[in-house]
């Protein structure tokens, strides 16, 4: 037998990503934190393996049973901040999903983030392997959004996004851009891309010569905002999101 045999079961970053408290790159700083324990003791390294979650609790309460895969979508304002907490005490999404959400509803994490000055549709969820399938690249699932910009722009410079481009070494991959609707130097701009690095449609649009005042998700995959009210939130149907799933490629990392 093998001196470097694998322990049984599974490292517990996992398995408390799968029950929703959290994704694994989040459980191990809770770790770090001291905010997880095994009965009276602290879990004290992320290489704790694990068969089941009984006797485990997260800022002293028991994890439940894993659940099935919820999905929800929300509304998000401007000015609210995609984190679960904010040192200098901006408010976050979180706070404003503690009004839109039935008591019941699980711990949910966000589906990739949108920038503070950033609105609409962003997704959540409260399984940490299903959150992580959504946000890999090599799952290729399109994101749109709708831009406010001012400047003077042209469907051709646009139609030019999809072989991708580099601005200050960084290379974004095919966009998928056409002008809506204009007023004078003022337009809207529909954006798809299937990356979402950081901030890549302000930097993609800002390195055409647009100033963007208003920036809205509208869809993410097959979800649409619709006509969710800001700062609403809804569950999305179990059928649709099996539906979805079974859509996924198997993207590299899965």
């Amino acid at each position: 037998m093998s001196h470097e045999e694998r322990p049984e079961g599974d490292r517990i970053a996992k398995l408390l990503a799968r029950a929703g408290v959290a994704s694994r790159r989040e459980v191990e700083r809770m770790i770090e934190d001291r905010r997880i324990k095994i009965g009276d003791d602290f879990v004290t390294t992320p290489a704790t393996f694990l068969t089941s979650l009984k006797g485990v609790t997260v800022d002293g309460k028991p994890v439940a049973k894993p659940e099935r895969t919820r999905l929800f979508a929300f509304h998000k304002p401007t000015g609210l901040l995609t984190a679960e907490r904010d040192f200098s005490g901006r408010p976050t999404i979180y706070t404003a999903l503690r009004n839109a959400l039935p008591k019941d509803t699980p711990r949910l994490m966000p589906v990739g983030r949108l920038d503070l000055n950033t609105e609409g549709l962003l997704l959540l969820t409260n399984d940490g392997k299903f959150k992580r399938q959504m946000e890999l690249p090599s799952s290729e699932i399109p994101r749109t959004y709708r831009a406010r910009t001012f400047g003077d722009v042209s469907q051709e410079q646009l139609e030019d996004l999809m072989d991708g481009i580099e601005i200050e070494g960084m290379r974004y991959g095919p966009i998928d851009a056409n002008l809506e609707r204009r007023t004078g130097r003022n337009q809207w701009v529909e954006v798809t891309l299937t990356e979402g690095k950081n901030r890549e449609v302000r930097r993609v649009l800002e390195h055409l010569g647009l100033e963007v005042s208003r920036l809205i998700r509208i869809a993410y995959g097959p979800f649409g905002l619709a006509d969710l009210p800001r700062g609403a939130a809804v569950e999305i149907r179990k059928e649709d999101i099996e539906r979805f799933r079974s859509s996924l490629k198997p993207g590299k990392d899965q």
